[in-house]
C-alpha cells in the first residue's frame, strides 16, 4: 500500500468560477478561463488561495471588462480584469498608509494581517517620485476533511461488488496548517512634464505554507468484500487501518520587473512601451510521510445519511489502540518548479479626423516568451529493522486528541517527535534503492511558449452610438517535453510541438438610448490556452494493492498530459441594457452566447492499456476537448436609497441573478453518453447584499450561492461523474472611518459554516466533505 493515498482518483481540479457572471466575481473567472492557474501558466496565484500576488499592496484600482477589446490580450473567454498600480504622484506629497489586525477561526487557528505603503516625490520641481510597500500574513487553519474513494465492481468473478459502487478507502484528515506571505513591491517614477513619465516597478514575494495533517485510513481493498453489499454500504473482512503523519511544506518564491515609458505628442497621440520580467520558483523542503498499519480486520461503512456515514471502527477502540499498529513505511517526496517569463509590448494611441468624423485609431504589439521546468523526485522505504523502522507507534504519539466533525480520531503524533525521525533518516530512505520510478522520471517536464500578438483598433461616434471595431493576431509556438517509462524500463524522450495563428475580431456597440438608459451589443472572438501540465507528455503514477477474490492485485491508477490537446475558441455574442437610477443606482439585463470549440475537460478512463503497470492496465486521468455552448442571462440591481429621510437615506442593496444553459459534444461516446453539461458551470448563480453607508459607517451583509456543476466525466462509469455540490455563503463586513485618515474594519466570513462537497453521480457516493467554519477578522487601517 503506498502513504496516504489522499488524492485517490482526485482528477485536477478545474477552476469553479462560472465563464460568465457580474463584475464582482469577473476576478475569479479570469483566472479560471483567463491567466490560466499554478505554475502552469499563472506565477504564483494557486486555485486554493495558497499563495499571495506579489503586489497587492501597490494595487490601486482593479479594472473588469466583460468583454474584451483588441488591446488586450486575447487569452481570457470571460473578460478581462486590469489591475492598476499606485503612483508616487497620485498625491505628491508624503503619504503613508497602513493596515493590521488579526482574526478567530471556529475550527481553530487565526489570522495576522499587516502592511504599509509609502510614497513620496523628491528632486527639482518634484519630477521623481518613489513608492514602497511591504506586507506580511500568517494564517492558521484546522479544517476537518473526510474523503471516499469509491470504484464499481467489474469482475464478474467477484459477485459481492460486481455491478456495485463500494468504498475502497475512508481517509480522515486532521490539518495543522501555517500559511505565511511576505512581499515587498517598489517603484521610481520620472515625470519631467506633463507630456513624458517613466517607471521602474518591482516586487518580491513570498509565500510558505508548513503543513501537519495527522491522518486514520480505513482501507477495505486490503480485504475481501462479503455477500449483501449495496451501494450505501458493505462489509469487508480483512481489511486493514492505516494511521499517518504527513509533514509538507511548500515554498513559493516571485520576483518581477517591470520598466516602462509614456509620452504624449502635441497632437495627442500617446505612445507607451513597457518590458517586463518575472521568475518564480516552487520547491517543496518537507513533503515527508511516516505510516503506521494494522493487522486484518472485519470494517464495515453506511453512507446512506452521506452528511454523516456511519463506520464500524468508531463502535470500538482497536483503532485507537497503538499496540494494534506497526511500521509500515516512510515516503519522501520533493518537487522543483521553476518559471520565467520576459515581455515586451508597446502601443501607438492617435486621434484623427477620417471623413470628417473624429476617431481615435489605436495599434500595438506584444511578445512574451515563457520557460517551465519542474523536476520531481520520489522513496518509499519498507524495511522493517532499525533505524528505519522507528519502533512502537505509542513512542511517537502525543497526548493531543484528534478529531474530525463528530468523528474521534484518537490522539495525534508528536510532530517534533515524527520530524526528528523523519529528518533523521532522510538520508538513509533516498538512496537509490528506494526510489520511486518511473514516478521519478515520469513526472519531470520542461515547457517553452512563445507568443507575438500585434492589434489595430478603431473608436468613434455615430449619432449616440459608440462603435469599437478592431482586430488582434496572435501567434503562438509551443514545445514540451518528458520522458515515457515501458515495462522493460527503457527511458524514451517524449516531445510534443506546435504553433498555430489565432485571429480575434472584434466589433463593440454602445448606444445611449436616453439620458438614463443605455444598450450594449458585442462581438468578440477569446481563447483559453491549456495548462502545460496538460499538454506535455508527463505522467504521474500511483499503485496500490487490492483484492480480488481474495487474491491481492496491483491496481495503477495514472495522471498524465494530452500531447494532442488544442486550446479553447470561444466565440461570443454580448447584449444588454442598463437603466440609470437616481439618486444612485441600475438595473440591468444582460444576454449571452458563447460558442465553444476544443472545451477543455477532465476525463477518467479504467482499463487503459498501460505498459509498465504489472496488470498491463490502468485508470487514467486526462485532459479532452469537445465542443460546447453557454448561454445565459445576467440580472443587476444596484441602488441607494438615497430618498428615503434621515438615517434611513444610507441603506442600498445590491442583487444579482444569472442564470445558463450550457453543454458540451465529446467526440467519442463515453459510457453510451455523448453530451453533457458543461463541466464547471453552475446553471444558477445568485448573490444579495444589503449594504449601509452614511457618517463614516460602511455595512453590508451579503449571501452568495452557487448551484451544483459537474467537475470531471468518467468515461466507462457513468456513476462516477465527479459533482461538486451547490453552496451558499453568509458574509458580513463592516468599519467604520473615524475622519481622521484612521478607520477600524472587521468582516466574518462563512457565517453559514457551509461545507464543500463533492459527490461520484448521487450525494449518497460522498468523496469529499470539508469545512473551514467561519472566520472573524477586525482590524484598523490609516492613511496620513
Amino acid at each position: 500500500m503506498p502513504a496516504a493515498r489522499s488524492g485517490h482518483r482526485h482528477p485536477a481540479r478545474p477552476g469553479r468560477g462560472s465563464l460568465h457572471q457580474c463584475a464582482r466575481r469577473a476576478l475569479d473567472l479570469h483566472r479560471r478561463l483567463g491567466r490560466r492557474g499554478g505554475h502552469s501558466r499563472r506565477l504564483g496565484l494557486d486555485p486554493r488561495g495558497r499563495s499571495g500576488h506579489p503586489a497587492f499592496g501597490h494595487r490601486s484600482t482593479v479594472e473588469v471588462s466583460k468583454t474584451l477589446r483588441p488591446s488586450q490580450d486575447a487569452d481570457s473567454i470571460a473578460g478581462a480584469v486590469d489591475i492598476k498600480t499606485r503612483s508616487p504622484f497620485d498625491k505628491r506629497r508624503l503619504a503613508l498608509s497602513g493596515y493590521a489586525g488579526g482574526s478567530y477561526n471556529d475550527y481553530g487557528g487565526s489570522d495576522t494581517r499587516a502592511g504599509a505603503t509609502a510614497s513620496n516625490v523628491f528632486g527639482t520641481n518634484e519630477t521623481f517620485g518613489a513608492l514602497v510597500s511591504v506586507s506580511y500574513s500568517e494564517t492558521n487553519r484546522r479544517p476537518d476533511n473526510v474523503e471516499n474513494a469509491w470504484t464499481l465492481g467489474a469482475d464478474p468473478a467477484v459477485a459481492a461488488t460486481f455491478g456495485r459502487y463500494y468504498l475502497e478507502e475512508t481517509l480522515f484528515k486532521d490539518y495543522e496548517t501555517k500559511r505565511t506571505r511576505k512581499a515587498v513591491t517598489g517603484a521610481l517614477e520620472w515625470r519631467p512634464s506633463d507630456q513624458l513619465r517613466a517607471w521602474l516597478r518591482g516586487s518580491f514575494a513570498e509565500f510558505n505554507d508548513d503543513e501537519y495533517r495527522n491522518t486514520l485510513r480505513f482501507t477495505y481493498s486490503d480485504g475481501k468484500p462479503k455477500a449483501g453489499l449495496t451501494d450505501q454500504a458493505g462489509e469487508f473482512t480483512g481489511a486493514r487501518l492505516y494511521k499517518a503523519l504527513r509533514h509538507r511544506e511548500q515554498n513559493n518564491q516571485i520576483t518581477t520587473l517591470n520598466l516602462g515609458g509614456e509620452y504624449t505628442f502635441g497632437n495627442g497621440a500617446v505612445w507607451d512601451a513597457t518590458l517586463a520580467w518575472a521568475r518564480s520558483e516552487q520547491t517543496y523542503p518537507h513533503r515527508d510521510e511516516l505510516v503506521y498499519r494494522s493487522g486484518t480486520q472485519t470494517l464495515t461503512y453506511d453512507t446512506t445519511n452521506h452528511y454523516a456515514p456511519t463506520y464500524s471502527p468508531f463502535a470500538g477502540t482497536y483503532y485507537s489502540t497503538p499496540s494494534n499498529f506497526s511500521f509500515r513505511e516512510n515516503t519522501f517526496r520533493s518537487n522543483t518548479t521553476e518559471q520565467e517569463d520576459v515581455s515586451f509590448k508597446t502601443n501607438y494611441e492617435l486621434p484623427t479626423v477620417i471623413g470628417g468624423r473624429e476617431v481615435t485609431l489605436k495599434f500595438g504589439a506584444k511578445y512574451s516568451t515563457r520557460d517551465v521546468s519542474a523536476d520531481e523526485e520520489r522513496f518509499r522505504d519498507r524495511t522493517q529493522t532499525a533505524p528505519v523502522n522507528p519502533g512502537a507507534l505509542a513512542g511517537l504519539l502525543s497526548d493531543r486528541p484528534s478529531q474530525n466533525y463528530d468523528y474521534n480520531l484518537g490522539v495525534k503524533f508528536d510532530h517534533g517527535l515524527a520530524t526528528d525521525y523523519l529528518d533523521g533518516i532522510r538520508a538513509t530512505s533516498t538512496t537509490a534503492a528506494s526510489r520511486r520510478t518511473p514516478q521519478s522520471i515520469t513526472a519531470d517536464y520542461s515547457a517553452n511558449e512563445d507568443i507575438l500578438a500585434g492589434y489595430g483598433q478603431a473608436r468613434f461616434d455615430v449619432g449616440a452610438t459608440n462603435v469599437l471595431i478592431g482586430l488582434r493576431v496572435e501567434k503562438t509556438d509551443f514545445e514540451g517535453s518528458a520522458t515515457s517509462v515501458n515495462a522493460a524500463s527503457v527511458l524514451t524522450p517524449v516531445t510534443v510541438s506546435r504553433d498555430q495563428t489565432d485571429v480575434f475580431p472584434n466589433l463593440t456597440l454602445r448606444h445611449n438610448f436616453s439620458e438614463n438608459l443605455i444598450g450594449r451589443f458585442a462581438l468578440t472572438r477569446a481563447i483559453s490556452r491549456a495548462d502545460y501540465t496538460d499538454i506535455v507528455p508527463r505522467l504521474l503514477e500511483t499503485s496500490e494493492n487490492v483484492d480480488e477474490n481474495g487474491v491481492t492485485k496491483v491496481k495503477t491508477t495514472v495522471s498524465r498530459g494530452n500531447p494532442d490537446l488544442k486550446s479553447t475558441l470561444s466565440n461570443n455574442i454580448d447584449l444588454g441594457l442598463e437603466y440609470y437610477l437616481r439618486p444612485l443606482g441600475v438595473i440591468s439585463a444582460n444576454a449571452f452566447y458563447k460558442d465553444l470549440s476544443d472545451y477543455r475537460f477532465t476525463l477518467v478512463t479504467a482499463g487503459v492499456p498501460y505498459q509498465p503497470a504489472p496488470s498491463g492496465f490502468a485508470e487514467v486521468t486526462e485532459a479532452q476537448n469537445a465542443d460546447g455552448h453557454l448561454a445565459g442571462i445576467e440580472l443587476n440591481w444596484q441602488q441607494t436609497f438615497g430618498f428615503l429621510p434621515g438615517w434611513a437615506s444610507g441603506f442600498g442593496v445590491f442583487a444579482n441573478l444569472t442564470l445558463t444553459d450550457a453543454e458540451i459534444k465529446s467526440r467519442a461516446s463515453y459510457a453510451g453518453r455523448n453530451t453533457f453539461v458543461l463541466p464547471g458551470q453552475s446553471d444558477t448563480t445568485y448573490n444579495a447584499a444589503l449594504f449601509y453607508e452614511r457618517e463614516g459607517l460602511s455595512a453590508r451583509v451579503s449571501y452568495t450561492h452557487r448551484s451544483e456543476f459537474l467537475e470531471a466525466i468518467d468515461a466507462t462509469r457513468p456513476g462516477l461523474d465527479l459533482w461538486v455540490e451547490g453552496r451558499g455563503q453568509l458574509d458580513f463586513t463592516a468599519s467604520y472611518d473615524f475622519g481622521n485618515g484612521i478607520e477600524l474594519f472587521g468582516e466574518a466570513k462563512n457565517l453559514t459554516d457551509s461545507a464543500g462537497v463533492r459527490y461520484y453521480g448521487v450525494k449518497e457516493r460522498t468523496y469529499e466533505y470539508e469545512k473551514f467554519g467561519y472566520n472573524v477578522f477586525v482590524g484598523v487601517r490609516f492613511k496620513l
